[in-house]
């Protein structure tokens, strides 16, 4: 994105939608922070700029990654999956994606208001790779990771995003070294992330994989969604 500066009138109102806060007003023109703005051109859509000041530039590689992490209505072009995850998770009744003795997990870095650089992604992915978990193949995270020790590319491991949803699942055994991960990653990363889980109900509805997350530490409740925010504190 980019403020054409001798058509900005200083009235704020892009400051005022950006979920990143990469834009300030400096001597009452808006300056855009090419290192904080992650391409989700909510400004571009949402200011009513009534200057018609802001502008979208065609974005060059790696720099075109930021787009389909960020911007709600962009296309991945590696997987043509729109937005930051997959519909799997959330349509398991249909799909059968995961199945009894599966449990199909979500790690969804950074938020709004918030962001993340794409490195976080191997702090979970070259340890969650050792232990074999099997990555979603439509994911656009599984597109940019890079061999089977979980690497993502190298030109694009600084570029900043909204957030970033890794997806897999794993058999239910495993869960456990599953979290032990992602309480060790809790304490290096630099930003927030969620956790969801997803599993299937028993036929006397009992949930059992909600034992499990209680004995590694993690208080859930029986919804039909539940997010686990997890993460540095903002």
């Amino acid at each position: 994105m980019r403020i054409r500066e001798n058509v900005c009138n200083g009235c704020g109102q892009c400051v005022a939608v950006c979920p990143v806060q990469a834009i300030k007003l400096v001597n009452n023109i808006a300056v855009i922070d090419n290192n904080l703005c992650v391409e989700c051109s909510v400004c571009y859509r949402d200011a009513n700029c009534p200057t018609k000041a802001i502008k979208m530039d065609r974005l060059k590689w790696p720099r075109i990654i930021r787009s389909p992490f960020s911007n709600v209505i962009a296309t991945h072009k590696l997987t043509g999956i729109p937005g930051r995850g997959t519909e799997e998770m959330k349509t398991n009744d249909v799909t059968n994606r995961f199945g009894f003795g599966e449990i199909g997990v979500s790690i969804e870095i950074g938020r709004p208001g918030v962001g993340t650089r794409l490195s976080n992604i191997e702090l979970f992915t070259t340890k969650l790779s050792k232990i074999g978990v099997e990555y979603e193949k439509d994911s656009p995270v599984t597109a940019i990771i890079a061999d089977e020790h979980g690497h993502i590319k190298e030109d694009i491991k600084d570029e900043r995003v909204l957030s970033a949803i890794i997806e897999f699942k794993v058999p239910e055994e495993i869960l456990p070294q599953v979290l032990r991960i992602i309480r060790q990653v809790e304490q290096e990363i630099d930003t927030v992330f969620t956790l969801g889980i997803v599993s299937r109900f028993m036929k006397d509805n009992s949930i059992p994989v909600i034992n499990v997350l209680s004995q590694e530490g993690f208080q859930v409740r029986p919804n039909a969604k539940i997010n686990v925010g997890l993460g540095r504190n903002f």
